[in-house]
């Protein structure tokens, strides 16, 4: 139980980062200590079982013939591993400008020292508005009308219609998913609330994964409609970029403009930049095992410490606790899955400038993407968008973006 103004209130994975963003520091630092004591205590069991997955997916790819871990896992979506090493790469020659929306943040907080329990809080309070959800679907579908009628008028129709449950309720699965199948309607779950903008953002999001299903089912025989998670966070988070600048160009405000943007940079800092640094680790950890290194707990923390400095940057001053954070990261049991995020939101804004800039014949290249569903290897079905992550440009052109509207929230914010 963590002690609020409210009240004792209990300390989970999922309250752990509602704290985190609470604008009350004592409180963000008390629960940030109070979870890392936990992960303490148990820090050498827990050391255990990762590296023990670990040398499982070793395990794996020698039996298979593969010459890593990584090539085993990279090889079922015909991904060359240079792709993940330029991201790695192009993300490492980028990250100054990381480090420079890091004392950013220590400055709009006005903090001597911002430490790894600040970095979460927004920089800007969110616009008090509320969006019923039919508001939601016309605020969505505006943003979406450069993809023309046939898009929106379908996605109109299953938002209105039947392929949502929209309402938290009693029992219900937490969070938002899109599912169907081939010869179903693409469904959705949301816990949407009126008050909350984020839940608008979901909506296009999830609708992004309806949409693609969509296509991706008229478009394929039932053996090839299926897409992979390589392609699937391209359609969504495309969306969200679109809804962005619809938002972002209506905005009434300097205010209203500067919780956007505060909002959009810490989606990418989660997104292009911390899941690039978990990919970093998953390769360095298992870089050890091939090399019959062990992955005790202080290994383990030594190297994802390194990272933390990296990434961070002087801005930050971090704890001596910090660096247990890689022994609470569950998709590291899931070996070589985060860079597909990195990869993902790079695609999408590439992809929406393209759009947003271009005509007919950039939108036909991305429905042709949307079509593709299961019947191409994701880089080959990213090319046919007009993005080719074989290459870095794309994942250059995500941190100039980010690099932008990180000195227009410097410029909202009057720093």
């Amino acid at each position: 139980m963590v002690d609020t103004p409210e009240g004792p209130r209990p300390l989970s994975q999922s309250s752990y980062q509602a704290f985190l963003r609470s604008p009350d520091r004592d409180l963000r630092r008390r629960a940030y200590f109070q979870l890392y004591a936990a992960y303490d205590a148990h820090k050498n069991t827990l050391a255990a079982l990762y590296s023990g997955a670990v040398k499982q997916d070793k395990y794996r790819a020698i039996v298979r013939n593969f010459p890593s871990a990584r090539a085993a896992a990279l090889f079922p979506d015909d991904v060359d591993e240079n792709v993940y090493d330029n991201l790695v790469a192009t993300i490492s020659e980028n990250i100054p400008v990381l480090h420079e929306y890091y004392d950013l943040r220590r400055r709009a907080l006005k903090l001597v020292d911002l430490r790894h329990y600040d970095v979460y809080v927004p920089l800007a309070p969110e616009a008090k508005a509320r969006h019923s959800y039919a508001e939601a679907v016309e605020l969505v579908c505006s943003a979406l009308s450069p993809l023309g009628e046939e898009y929106v008028s379908t996605l109109r129709s299953g938002i209105e219609g039947r392929w949502v449950d929209r309402y938290e309720n009693k029992g219900k699965h937490s969070g938002a998913f899109s599912a169907g199948s081939y010869s179903g309607e693409p469904y959705i779950l949301l816990n949407y609330k009126e008050e909350v903008l984020h839940d608008v953002f979901t909506l296009a999001h999830e609708g992004g994964h309806s949409m693609h299903s969509w296509y991706s089912a008229r478009s394929n025989p039932f053996l090839s409609y299926g897409y992979t998670i390589f392609e699937a966070e391209v359609a969504s988070t495309f969306n969200e970029q679109l809804l962005f600048r619809y938002l972002y160009d209506r905005a009434e405000g300097e205010q209203a403009r500067a919780s956007l943007v505060s909002a959009k940079l810490d989606d990418l800092v989660g997104t292009l930049f911390r899941q690039t640094m978990f990919a970093e680790f998953e390769r360095r950890g298992h870089e050890m095992i091939e090399a019959d290194m062990p992955l005790t707990v202080d290994a383990l923390r030594g190297e994802y410490r390194k990272l933390l400095e990296k990434y961070f940057g002087s801005a930050t001053k971090l704890e001596g606790v910090s660096d247990l954070e890689c022994l609470r990261i569950p998709h590291f049991y899931n070996a070589f899955y985060v860079y597909k995020y990195a990869t993902g939101i790079s695609a999408s804004i590439a992809l929406a400038e393209r759009v947003l800039g271009g005509g007919t014949r950039e939108r036909e290249e991305y429905f042709a993407f949307l079509r593709s569903g299961g019947s191409r290897f994701p880089i080959e079905s990213r090319k046919v968008a007009g993005v080719d992550m074989s290459s870095p440009e794309p994942v250059r052109a995500a941190c100039r973006d980010f690099a932008f509207w990180s000195a227009e929230l410097k410029r909202l914010l009057k720093l």
